[in-house]
């Protein structure tokens, strides 16, 4: 009886160090985890925790993750314990422990073990998460302080140009007056005031991005401006053989604006997003509002945007349309409106296709 008690405390001892010794590696494994690489940190937690167990020849590990799921076998789900991940106290997935062998029973301390783990698992988790989010913040303000610069840039390159264009301008229309009769001098000087006012209007849309355009403030509802637009560009969504969906909060959606920029950044954001929609593409329109802003989304169907473009989307000259279908302005002065208006614009992919454009504009 002694030599069987004496057995009984050998295995268990041997059974808490086998757990310890789990709780360890896995402990060490955490400490020194790469958030790049997840999976090859799961497969190690998973195959720690196999060991870890009483009988791990019949023991199988499920751990599964947002960005993540790892298993060692398939998971009994006869015989089985489990242990939410909480990440920032959310059920953000789990860990299953099976035995393959249902006559095999689990030892008390193995639950406490799994626990264990998952609450390590979450704090893991939890890390990546805000270095993501300090990683991505730390990318908005480099991008707005490269916007800052580009739109100081840019303000100083377009006064230098408005100038010399306006006298280009001026002096080609008087001339053009004095050499009527000469058919081939007045068409080289109808070329000339064509281009100089080609010119004029990207001087134009480069103050817009400068925020350098004055702007003539009241209260306006937004709502009216949507419709309209729409009403103007059923056309086009027709001719590109794309569908589209208005989705508005309320009849009046209130907020201080220029109403003649207000109704760039609507034309701007749709007729880019019927771009690049596909044919039977949807295109959604969404106004909504909160206490302090009026919200606009847009979405669409298309191929979505590349690293590059999020990076570069709102910067002048910046676009992936082919050459000759876009000069790489509009965004950039939309951009400019909505900051001259105090309000933000982000663009983000869409989950499944696609692109979102959300503009937010203070209502005073």
């Amino acid at each position: 009886m002694l030599n069987n008690m004496m057995d009984t405390t050998q295995r268990d001892l041997k059974e808490r160090v086998k757990e310890l010794t789990c709780l360890y590696e896995i402990s060490s494994i955490i400490v020194n985890a790469d958030s790049e690489e997840i999976h090859g940190t799961l497969h190690a937690i998973g195959s720690s925790l196999k060991r870890g167990f009483q009988y791990p020849e019949s023991t199988q590990v499920s751990i599964v993750t947002p960005q993540e799921k790892f298993k060692t076998g398939t998971i009994n789900s006869n015989s089985f314990i489990t242990s939410e991940i909480l990440v920032f106290n959310k059920t953000a997935g789990n860990i299953k422990v099976s035995l393959n062998d249902v006559s095999l029973d689990f030892l008390i301390e193995e639950k406490p073990l799994l626990d264990s783990v998952a609450v390590k698992l979450g704090s893991l988790l939890e890390r990546i998460e805000i270095q993501k989010n300090e990683t991505s913040l730390k990318r908005q303000m480099e991008r707005a302080d490269r916007l800052g610069i580009l739109g100081e840039i840019t303000a100083g390159i377009a006064h230098e140009l408005n100038t010399p264009l306006a006298n280009i301008l001026g002096f080609a229309e008087l001339l053009q007056d004095d050499l009527k009769e000469n058919k081939a001098a007045s068409q080289d000087l109808d070329k000339i005031i064509k281009n100089a006012i080609f010119s004029r209007e990207v001087v134009k849309k480069l103050m817009f991005f400068a925020c350098e355009m004055p702007n003539e403030f009241k209260k306006v509802n937004i709502v009216p401006s949507i419709k309209s637009a729409m009403t103007l560009l059923d056309a086009s969504f027709k001719k590109a053989e794309v569908k589209y969906v208005v989705s508005i909060e309320d009849d009046e959606l209130f907020l201080k604006a220029d109403t003649i920029q207000l109704t760039q950044i609507i034309f701007n954001l749709i007729i880019n997003a019927i771009y690049f929609s596909p044919k039977n593409g949807l295109v959604s329109i969404e106004a909504t509002q909160t206490k302090k802003h009026v919200i606009l989304t847009i979405s669409d169907e298309g191929s979505g945007l590349s690293a590059e473009a999020q990076e570069k989307i709102f910067q002048p000259f910046f676009t992936t349309k082919p050459t000759g279908d876009g000069s790489g302005l509009g965004l950039s002065v939309v951009h400019g409106i909505v900051a001259s208006h105090g309000g933000t614009i982000t663009a983000t992919n869409n989950e499944k296709k696609g692109a979102t454009f959300i503009v937010k504009l203070p209502k005073t």
